[in-house]
């Protein structure tokens, strides 16, 4: 009995620490969506630019494109603005942004002073559309195809690497099909 009793207790920190093993093998980037290859959810919300008009997941079809949501807020969504930029001016992909949780002030202040590398930005202040999406934070990118459906969902700043490496080739494929 008195073994039982020493042993519990390190069988149990075994067991803990091949789950925090596991857990560091993990990479977090890789957050499960349960979207991939089901039709973007549907929204309509009001653009930042023209206030007057609405964007909504019928705008997104047509051709492949990617949604953006990011914030002015979000620190990660400044350095992945630039890369934003370069896409646009390198490669034929539209770019929809969804301005999450943010003030219009700031974003449209952030879009005039960065630049624009969006075909629209919505904004969603309240958040519903991200929870609708499945967002957990900015920034986060959706790649859709020409029927509006999600084929990759890319969490946190797309880096140049990232471009090439996995949305690039993704982006390429579906222009194909």
């Amino acid at each position: 009995m008195k073994k039982l009793i020493f042993i519990l207790p390190l069988v149990l920190f075994l067991v803990l620490v091949g789950f925090f093993i596991v857990g560091l093998d993990h990479d977090p980037r890789l957050l499960p969506s349960t979207f991939i290859d089901k039709p973007a959810p549907d929204f309509s919300l009001p653009r930042l630019i023209q206030d007057d008009q609405r964007l909504s997941q019928d705008d997104l079809k047509g051709e492949v494109s990617l949604v953006n949501f990011w914030a002015t807020w979000c620190p990660t969504c400044k350095g992945e603005h630039e890369v934003l930029m370069e896409i646009v001016k390198k490669n034929e992909i539209a770019i929809y942004g969804i301005d999450y949780k943010d003030e219009r002030v700031a974003a449209l202040k952030w879009v005039n002073q960065l630049g624009n590398p969006y075909r629209a930005i919505a904004t969603d202040k309240k958040g519903n559309t991200g929870i609708d999406w499945g967002v957990y934070g900015t920034p986060e990118t959706f790649v859709l195809d020409k029927e509006g459906i999600i084929r990759y969902k890319h969490v946190g700043a797309i880096s140049w690497q990232d471009w090439k490496q996995t949305l690039e080739p993704i982006v390429k494929k579906l222009k194909q099909e």
